[in-house]
């Protein structure tokens, strides 16, 4: 595994086509490296499909509502259109660029409306920079990303199986 620097800042998302390793900026955007926390230690990610992904742009994921196969309220038609029960976020926008890699929210039109949905850009996506607040990166597994079945909506799609902050994890 990549060598990650600050167990509490790192998630390892397993996923159906491997694992993952993301390394969390909460210096770029505290409110949102946070929230991804929480909701990773409560569980709200294991499950969860990738519900949108485009070949060259991104892959997208996180509707903990409508898209968590393990859940009754699992709908595949309307994954996309859920969140978590909490507040949506304040944008915590950055002069970040979205390159290959990189983790950042999924929102509305509403600048403020980041919940729970995430993607991870496939490749440079420089028209989303300061649009979207970038959270995290990933360090590792980034072959595993690019082997998740396209679509939109996904037919049959990939999902996380679980994803935990590295602290969590018996090392």
């Amino acid at each position: 595994m990549a060598e990650i620097k600050d167990r509490e800042n790192a998630l390892v998302m397993e996923t159906t086509k491997g694992n993952v390793v993301i390394e969390l900026l909460p210096d770029l955007a505290p409110g949102h490296v946070a929230r991804i926390k929480e909701l990773a230690r409560e569980g709200a990610y294991d499950g969860v499909v990738f519900h949108r992904v485009i070949d060259g742009f991104m892959a997208q994921t996180g509707d903990v509502k409508f898209g968590n196969s393990t859940k009754p309220s699992f709908n595949p038609s309307r994954a996309g259109m859920g969140g978590s029960d909490k507040p949506d976020l304040k944008a915590e926008f950055s002069n970040m660029n979205h390159s290959r890699g990189t983790c950042s929210m999924a929102r509305s039109q509403n600048p403020n409306s980041a919940n729970s949905q995430f993607f991870i850009c496939f490749d440079d996506a420089a028209f989303l920079n300061r649009q979207y607040t970038v959270w995290g990166q990933v360090i590792e597994g980034m072959e595993n990303v690019d082997k998740i079945k396209r679509g939109e909506p996904v037919q049959d799609p990939d999902k996380i199986v679980s994803m935990k902050v590295a602290a969590d994890i018996a090392a």
